[in-house]
């Protein structure tokens, strides 16, 4: 075993072989992988080995497309067979609330590349013999889909890897991970140590025990999961007589079951209920390649389900149960990235999906090494996605939820409640007796709505019981003034001789001068949106910057990386030991006025100034700035003073007809500002001037990171332009990643979403192109044409927007549409119905911007 390496891969599972083969195929040959038994142990071995492109986040999607895509190349360069059977498949849908769902996933595929189309029951019958038509009332054909030997599809990948220089040590138990004073780790094994640059956890089973190494606990938990195999099943052989085919893939969505051919019978799985947790504290190190004992009478209920959907079961043997253990993610999507704190420390754990994700999780991951950036987004799979507080309580309540519910419906406006709630503010007893509904954003409930007595969330795809409420809520705050939380918003203070130069190259905006606020955006050295910040200049006690709170983990990963080296520049992430409400509308001053004893009149106090300030007695800082795009103010004060500042807001507000508002009618009301939100519209795969952030952009200022490409962006123009819509809806408004249609000759199809991945391309040299040339046409949206309509764009969010009273949508098309309002032009896809939509340059709410600044 060699003494140094760049990267130590730790794990021999399907997914730390894909790391290892594409670390090596980008050029990186100096990388071992350990494994402490065979390659496979674990949970690979015993996987059921289907694999899908179908997912609920887009980019996951196209990452599962890329790695279905991948197989071929790795059996060829390899000479190792990898089974691959692409059968096809079908979703089922028991239930019109499902075929609503469905509809919504083949939208996603007209923009997405995957090839999906609607079929009745009795053609899914024609494609798939062992179903009853009679349970269904529709499905979805997806071509893609297919399964695949575990065993072969792993050694694939390892012994391409080692085509390409990589190494395998196999029986090689990592005991130790130490991190050197040079930044260096030592990875100590029961065969001697190896020095590296990098060191990658898809440690699988034993990711936690890994991480654990280096200080860090993981937010994974292993779940038992079982399927079934029968014994040959006549309907089987006459299928396979009759078409030359096997039978295609089903999943029962309705009966949390999937199904495919095993040899000459049927392969069954489900995700019940009534789960069990493998391990939940500690994996043992010497489990491999056993199984765990099967359950029958746990998964009875969904077999009887089976059973009745698919009547040939009834009349066959079960040859075998298997039984093993899956990592998942409190979310079910894996774990991958670099850790904040950990220089050279890498994460790729928790791919329950592993062969239907493993090929894209191992790209992504060596693009991020090697490039410093993953190529595509791939927030969903972000480690940064959690933080500290996703304790193992949590995590083992959430993943048991996401275990129970891998296959039931998420409506768009269903909370869940497993491990909730967790992390909560000094007022959340006060909100909840006014009726908050609550959500919860990076492990913090935020109010989300406010219900009278008797009245909760009704799940739908379509407006529903809040629809009234948040409307009342909306109307108020436009027409007298409203009271809200916004604790969750992420804060950071920062300070130090350097502060202001550091910041100024960080950031694309002019700094503010002390007193003064400003909107900055933030973006990566390719030039695209990493961040969108408020900056408030503190004079000496330094700088506030307020951002997206989901992403405080993602940012503080930023910041870090990029803090000098000479302690000239301290950045603080407050967390919850700030605390914040806001008050808005045309009252708001006359509120606030009552409150404090200084003058916070229009010409004392401006829209952008910032303050300190005693509000209701206690020491507040004080932005004159709102979401909701009319006046208001943010309020930020220590835990222990928010009860004192609620009640005192509350009670100086009842001669304005005050009310509490949440999140649900703060987001109606920026849809009427064209107010662009974090990680729908701006997310770190659009340009600046795609996400329309221009007036922002100060190439003018100093070289900031991402200037280069930004300044390239606005001279050649950006491709696409984030716009919004007035859409004709009816009961149901976009949710976001619809797609958009245009009634235009010219084929846009060379636009493409940069939502995922395409097939790696190659040099003549066999190195791969890298840069926008790599995946040209891989994401475009050519080929859906009917007639003069082409999909030429997708929906990043939307809504009613309740005080114009009018459904609203944003989303990316070609720049040279952007500013048509043509009626006729558009149409919008919602729930499997074109909608007519006309793009609305100008905000409907005050569009001149009078309302903020009076």
């Amino acid at each position: 075993m060699k003494s140094h390496a760049k990267v130590v891969v730790i794990g021999g599972g399907v997914v730390g072989c894909s790391v290892l083969f594409h670390l090596a195929r980008h050029g990186w040959t100096d990388v071992v992988l350990l494994e402490r038994d065979e390659l496979t142990s674990g949970s690979t071995w015993h996987a059921a080995g289907g694999m899908h492109t179908i997912n609920g986040d887009p980019n996951v999607a196209k990452l599962q497309k890329y790695t279905i895509n991948l197989y071929k190349e790795i059996e060829e360069l390899s000479g190792q067979a990898t089974g691959v059977h692409l059968t096809g498949g079908v979703l089922l849908a028991a239930t019109e609330a499902r075929l609503d769902w469905l509809r919504g996933v083949v939208a996603k595929g007209r923009y997405l590349g995957i090839e999906l189309e609607e079929i009745s029951p009795n053609e899914a019958a024609e494609l798939m013999p062992l179903l009853d038509p009679k349970q269904f009332v529709g499905a979805v054909r997806n071509k893609e889909d297919g399964h695949l030997d575990p065993s072969g599809v792993t050694h694939a990948y390892a012994k391409a890897a080692r085509k390409l220089g990589a190494e395998v040590e196999r029986f090689t138990k990592v005991e130790d991970i130490v991190r050197r004073p040079d930044g260096l780790w030592r990875v100590i094994t029961n065969k001697g140590e190896v020095v590296a640059e990098h060191v990658v956890n898809a440690g699988g089973l034993w990711a936690r025990e890994v991480g654990r190494m280096v200080g860090l606990e993981l937010p994974v938990l292993a779940m038992e999961h079982m399927y079934l195999i029968t014994e040959d099943m006549p309907e089987v052989a006459a299928w396979n007589a009759k078409t030359g085919t096997e039978i295609i893939h089903a999943v029962d969505f309705d009966g949390e079951l999937y199904l495919r051919q095993e040899r000459g019978g049927m392969l069954m799985g489900t995700y019940e209920k009534a789960n069990k947790p493998w391990s939940e504290y500690q994996t043992p190190w010497n489990f491999g390649h056993e199984l765990l004992e099967p359950d029958i009478d746990r998964i009875a209920p969904s077999l009887e389900v089976g059973f009745r959907h698919f009547p040939a079961f009834q009349n066959t043997g079960i040859k075998q149960i298997i039984n093993g253990p899956f990592t998942f993610a409190p979310d079910g999507n894996p774990l991958v990235g670099p850790v904040r704190g950990l220089p050279g420390f890498w994460v790729a754990c928790g791919v329950m999906a592993g062969f239907s994700q493993g090929g894209g999780v191992g790209l992504a991951l060596s693009n991020w090494m090697i490039e410093g950036d993953p190529g595509a987004d791939i927030w969903a799979m972000d480690v940064a996605r959690y933080g500290d507080w996703a304790t193992m309580a949590y995590t083992n309540a959430k993943v048991r939820e996401n275990y129970s519910r891998r296959f039931s419906i998420r409506f768009p406006n269903e909370e869940l409640p497993a491990g909730r709630p967790l992390k909560t503010t000094p007022i959340y007893d006060l909100l909840s007796a006014g009726g908050a509904q609550w959500g919860v954003a990076y492990g913090l409930e935020v109010p989300l709505w406010y219900a009278p007595e008797g009245v909760k969330d009704e799940f739908s795809w379509r407006r529903s019981s809040d629809f009234t409420q948040v409307a009342k809520e909306v109307a108020t705050v436009r027409d007298s003034v409203g009271l809200s939380e916004i604790s969750s918003f992420a804060k950071y203070q920062v300070t130090g001789e350097g502060a202001a130069a550091w910041l100024d190259r960080m950031l694309t905006c002019k700094l503010p001068k002390p007193g003064r606020m400003t909107l900055a955006p933030m973006l990566k050295q390719d030039g695209r949106l990493i961040g969108d910040f408020t900056l408030a200049n503190l004079g000496e006690d330094g700088w506030f910057l307020a951002g997206s709170g989901i992403a405080e983990q993602y940012h503080m990963r930023w910041f870090e990386k990029h803090l000098p080296k000479d302690g000239t520049v301290r950045i603080h992430r407050f967390d919850q030991t700030l605390v914040g409400l806001s008050i808005a509308g045309p009252k708001s001053r006359d509120l606030l006025q009552k409150l404090v004893d200084v003058d916070v009149s229009t010409k004392a106090f401006r829209f952008m100034d910032f303050r300190e300030m005693a509000v209701g007695g206690a020491p507040c800082m004080v932005n004159r700035i709102t979401y909701t795009g009319d006046l208001g103010y943010e309020i930020w004060m220590a835990p222990a003073y928010e009860r004192l500042v609620y009640k005192a807001i509350k009670d100086a507000g009842e001669e304005f007809g005050l009310v509490d508002f949440g999140m649900r009618a703060l987001l109606s009301m920026r849809l009427e500002k064209n107010f662009p939100t974090w990680f729908r519209e701006l997310r770190p795969i659009y340009g600046p001037f795609e996400g329309a952030m221009d007036r922002f952009i100060k190439l003018e200022k100093n070289d900031f990171i991402g200037r280069e490409a930004a300044a390239k962006e606005q001279a050649e123009g950006p491709k696409l332009r984030r716009v919004s819509f007035i859409v004709d809806a009816t009961d149901a408004d976009v949710m976001g990643d619809e797609p958009i249609w245009a009634k235009v000759s010219k084929d846009y199809g060379t636009v493409e979403k940069p939502h995922g991945y395409g097939a790696p391309r190659f040099d003549e040299g066999g190195k791969e192109i890298r840069g926008s040339k790599a995946t040209e046409g891989a994401s475009a949206v050519r080929g859906i044409v009917d007639g003069d309509w082409r999909v030429v764009g997708w929906v990043t969010s939307g809504g009613y927007a309740h005080y114009v009273q009018k459904s609203m949508a944003q989303g990316y098309v070609p720049a040279a549409l952007a500013e048509d309002e043509s009626a006729g032009l558009f149409e919008i896809e919602i729930l499997g119905h074109r909608r007519p939509a006309r793009i609305n340059v100008e905000a409907p709410f005050d569009p001149s911007g009078e309302k903020m600044r009076t």
